[in-house]
């Protein structure tokens, strides 16, 4: 038998069982200064790298105001926040050249949300190629970068999140 070692997955597993006695850690980082794996934030709006990415550079984009759900949040806060998903993606092509991407949301557990009480917005590049024989043979997924060194590209691209907190009504 092959082993396959994946020391990163405990942290997820040893998070999973804590998570629901847990403060919100979307609202934890957007209260920091700095850290968490926070790609940028403003007073409406925080982006992450996801702590434990489906792939490299798996962004998390949602509102700093704790709501399960999009119908909470006001045209502002709504504009603002899909006004970072595309400053994201604009930031991931500049840092990574991803051949494309996968943007979604979960709105509760039956849906795959990880945390249902904090609405946010998966962005996962993905390159051609990016899949392979592991997730279906072993049910293993390979991020070949770790999560500081990811970080470390992004944030050299911060600089499209200017103007972020506006938005125009047309």
């Amino acid at each position: 038998m092959d082993v396959l070692w994946a020391p990163w997955r405990m942290k997820y597993i040893e998070y999973a069982k804590l998570e629901r006695d847990r403060e919100c850690f979307i609202c934890k980082a957007s209260r920091e200064d700095g850290g968490s794996l926070v790609v940028y934030k403003n007073k409406d709006v925080i982006v992450l790298m996801n702590s434990f990415p489906y792939n490299t550079g798996h962004l998390l984009v949602a509102p700093t105001k704790h709501v399960p759900d999009f119908s909470l949040l006001n045209d502002r806060e709504l504009c603002v926040l899909m006004k970072a998903v595309k400053l994201s993606v604009e930031m991931l092509k500049k840092a990574l050249a991803p051949d494309g991407f996968n943007i979604g949301v979960n709105l509760g557990r039956t849906a795959g949300a990880g945390l249902e009480t904090h609405v946010h917005i998966h962005i996962v590049p993905r390159w051609n190629g990016d899949t392979n024989f592991m997730p279906i043979i072993a049910d293993t997924k390979v991020i070949p970068e770790a999560l500081n060194d990811t970080y470390q590209r992004l944030v050299k691209f911060r600089e499209v999140f200017a103007g972020a907190e506006s938005c125009a009504s047309e």
